[in-house]
């Protein structure tokens, strides 16, 4: 091979395209981190309802690196992600110097557990909120259920003047509805069987029960709507008066 002409020039030729590439890519990775690439504008284009603009700054200015051609997209939504109210993040590049940040926030639905909050879209995220909201104890993984079960629970006592402010769910899949109306507190203990019969013969008959009871000034504060037929109703205060004797 070494006394074939043709040979070597054929490998000067490939080792010097194989430099050149070389020496291209390096000029252009040492080109795209060049600061003339660098960003000098940074937009939030959405208004924050919730969300720090201070702590979203903070977060742009220590945690978002890179230049217009470097700058790993991944991992700037995923820091801007981690700021509370944050539901997630779109990021574009705009040329030559610009980049546009669309921040998607979370939308308070309910309170779960002790320290977190669940979103319109059954999501639980960690942040602070004062205003009142219903609360949801339950399993992990069932927030999502929670949430679709309370909207089309509420809108079921909707029409009784109840309004749900909370909801259990056990680790056995029993369900127990909180709710509450002009005379106070009511709790609904459902069960895991039948739910969606149950409330419908509770709401079928409460106008003739409930209804009367609330007519005559008597609140029932607990309602056991685990019978095949019908439901127990528990009255705060309430003492059976006793039998009288017979002479």
């Amino acid at each position: 091979m070494w006394d074939d002409a043709r040979q070597l020039n054929a490998m000067a030729v490939t080792l010097a395209l194989i430099a050149a590439a070389f020496l291209g890519w390096a000029v252009v990775g040492w080109m795209t981190r060049l600061p003339a690439f660098a960003f000098r504008e940074v937009v939030v284009t959405t208004p924050l309802a919730r969300t720090s603009g201070a702590h979203l700054e903070s977060v742009i200015r220590s945690e978002l690196s890179g230049t217009f051609f470097t700058m790993n997209l991944d991992r700037a939504r995923a820091a801007l992600a981690r700021v509370p109210w944050v539901r997630g993040v779109a990021l574009r590049r705009q040329w030559p110097r610009r980049l546009e940040i669309e921040v998607d926030e979370h939308a308070p639905f309910a309170r779960w557990n002790d320290n977190a909050l669940v979103d319109a879209n059954g999501e639980v995220f960690v942040a602070s909120y004062a205003g009142d909201l219903p609360q949801f104890h339950g399993p992990d993984g069932q927030a999502a259920l929670m949430t679709a079960r309370y909207r089309e629970w509420a809108a079921l006592l909707a029409p009784l003047a109840l309004q749900m402010t909370g909801l259990d769910l056990s680790a056995r899949g029993g369900w127990q509805i909180h709710a509450a109306d002009d005379a106070g507190a009511l709790t609904l203990d459902v069960g895991r069987d039948d739910v969606a019969g149950r409330l419908a013969r509770f709401v079928a008959i409460y106008a003739r029960t409930m209804g009367v009871l609330a007519h005559a000034g008597t609140h029932v504060d607990r309602v056991d709507l685990r019978y095949r037929n019908g439901f127990a109703a528990r009255m705060p205060g309430f003492r059976e008066k006793p039998g009288r004797k017979a002479s």
